[in-house]
C-alpha cells in the first residue's frame, strides 16, 4: 500500500530532531519522502494530518506481554511474594491463556502507539502467533536459565535455539534471552552468547534490577553483576539489559565500554518498590545507549508508553532535585531513535528509506490544545493519552485507523481466558 500523510505536524527525529508543517510519503513498508513539498504520485490512501503531530512509533524494549492477563493479580505484595505469586501462575499457564494475553497485550500497545516491542518469555512461538495475526513488530527473545529453575518443557537454551531457527515472519526478529544472574549459571551465560554468535541474533536480559539480586550475588561470589558478566566477556554490543538500576559508577563505564544498551523500566521498579533509581544522567554522560520499557502487566499494569515517558520524566528529575537534569526531548528518544540503534534497526527515525512505523496524534484533543511546532515534544512527554492515537502505522500497513482498531473486539476479549 502507497500512503500519503498530508499537512501534519512532522517530529522526525533525525540528528537535527527536524519539526516541521510538512508530508510523508509511504510506498510498500518504506518511507520515501518526508519534507515540506507534496510529493507527486498515485496513492492508496491519504491522510490529512491537518493540526495532528506525525512522529517515529514508539519501541518498548522491555516487556512479557503474555503475562497481560495477569494484570490486577499482583498488587499490594512485597517483592519476593511477587517473585512466588509470578512463578506459581507461570507453572500454570495454558498455550491458549499466552496466545490471549499476548494478543490483548499487542493490541493495548497498538492503540497506545507502540509499533515495536521486545519481549522477554518462554513460548516465543505462541507469541508469534498473536504478532502475525496484528502486524505488529515484534523482537522475541526465548529466555533461558538453568534448567533447576525453569518451569519450561524441555532444555531451556536448547528451546531458544530451535526457535530462533524457525521460519519467522516479515515483522518479527528472533533473539535469545537469560532470565537473569540469580537464575543463570557461568556456562548458561556461555552457552547463550555462543548462540548469539552462531545465528546473528541479540540478547535481552534482566539486570541488576533489585537490591537483594545485587546483594545476594556479591555475598555469594564477591563481585557485583554487571563486574561478574564484563569479567567473563557476556557483555557486549548484542546485549540489550533490562533494569539496570543497581549499578555504580564503575560498572556504568562497563557498560559503556562493552557497547551494551539498557532499558529503563521506571514505572514498573517503582510500583515493586524494589528501591533504587537507574542513574540515568551517569548513564547518558558515558554515552550508554538508554531505550525504554514497560515492563509486563504483571509489574506495571499497563503497557503504556505515554504514561513510561511522562513518569520516568518526574521521577528522574525529582530524585535529583532538577527540572531539567533530563529533558523531554531526550525522554522521546529513548521511546524513539535510541531504541530503533538498540535494535540495530532503521526505526525510529522519520526519514527516507527507514521502515514505515509510525504514529499519528490528535493535536486538536482538548488535553493537547494547543500544540505547534514549538510545545509538540513536550505535549507528547507531559499530556498526550492513547487515546490521542489516531493513527498507527507498522511496516506501511495501518493498524489502527482514525481510532479504531480492526480485529479487537471488546465483548469478545473480556470473555477470554488469560491464564
Amino acid at each position: 500500500m502507497d500512503i500519503l500523510i498530508k499537512n501534519g505536524i512532522i517530529i522526525t527525529q533525525d540528528d537535527e530532531r527536524k519539526i516541521f508543517k510538512g508530508n510523508i510519503a509511504i510506498n510498500g513498508n518504506l518511507i520515501t519522502y518526508v519534507g515540506k513539498e507534496m510529493p507527486s504520485g498515485n496513492f492508496d490512501s491519504i491522510i490529512d494530518a491537518t493540526d495532528k503531530l506525525v512522529l517515529p512509533g514508539f519501541i518498548n524494549t522491555h516487556t512479557h506481554v503474555a503475562m497481560t492477563g495477569f494484570k490486577g493479580l499482583l498488587d499490594d505484595m512485597e517483592l519476593n511474594e511477587f517473585l512466588n505469586k509470578t512463578s506459581e501462575l507461570d507453572s500454570k499457564r495454558t498455550d491458549d491463556g499466552i496466545f490471549n494475553s499476548s494478543l490483548l497485550g499487542i493490541y493495548e500497545m497498538i492503540n497506545g502507539g507502540i509499533t515495536s516491542f521486545l519481549d522477554l518469555y518462554y513460548s516465543e512461538d505462541i507469541i508469534e502467533s498473536a504478532v502475525k495475526k496484528t502486524g505488529i513488530r515484534a523482537y522475541l527473545a526465548w529466555a533461558t536459565l538453568d534448567r533447576e529453575f525453569t518451569t519450561q518443557k524441555g532444555e531451556p537454551v536448547n528451546n531458544a535455539e530451535n526457535f530462533i531457527k524457525q521460519t519467522h515472519a516479515d515483522t518479527v526478529k528472533p533473539l535469545i534471552g537469560v532470565q537473569g544472574i540469580y537464575v543463570s549459571s557461568d556456562e548458561n551465560y556461555y552457552r547463550v552468547k555462543d548462540i548469539s554468535k552462531k545465528y546473528g541474533v541479540k540478547i535481552h536480559t534482566h539486570l541488576s534490577e533489585t537490591r537483594q539480586e545485587v546483594y545476594d550475588f556479591v555475598k555469594k561470589n564477591g563481585e557485583r553483576p554487571v563486574e561478574h558478566l564484563y569479567k567473563i566477556n557476556f557483555l557486549d554490543d548484542n546485549v540489550i539489559a533490562a533494569h539496570t538500576v543497581w549499578v555504580t559508577l564503575n560498572e556504568i563505564k562497563m557498560l559503556a565500554k562493552s557497547g551494551t544498551k539498557v532499558s529503563w523500566n521506571a514505572v514498573s521498579n517503582a510500583k515493586l518498590a524494589s528501591g533504587g533509581t537507574m542513574p540515568v544522567p551517569e548513564m547518558i554522560a558515558n554515552n550508554v545507549n538508554i531505550s525504554l520499557g514497560t515492563d509486563s502487566s504483571g509489574s506495571n499494569n499497563s503497557l503504556n508508553m505515554f504514561e513510561e515517558m511522562k513518569f520516568s520524566s518526574l521521577m528522574i528529575n525529582n530524585d535529583r532535585w532538577n527540572a531539567d537534569t533530563v529533558k523531554s526531548q531526550q525522554i522521546l528518544d529513548m521511546a524513539t531513535r535510541n531504541a530503533g540503534k538498540a535494535l540495530g534497526e532503521n526505526i525510529g527515525i522519520l526519514k527516507p528509506g527507514y521502515l514505515a512505523d509510525l504514529i499519528i496524534i490528535d493535536g486538536r484533543a482538548v488535553n493537547m490544545i494547543p500544540s505547534n511546532e514549538n510545545n509538540a515534544i513536550n505535549n507528547i512527554i507531559f499530556s498526550a493519552t492513547p487515546e490521542n492515537v489516531r493513527f498507527v502505522i507498522v511496516n506501511g500497513r495501518i493498524l489502527k485507523h482514525d481510532g479504531n482498531i480492526p480485529g479487537f473486539d471488546p465483548e469478545k476479549f473480556a470473555r477470554l481466558n488469560y491464564l
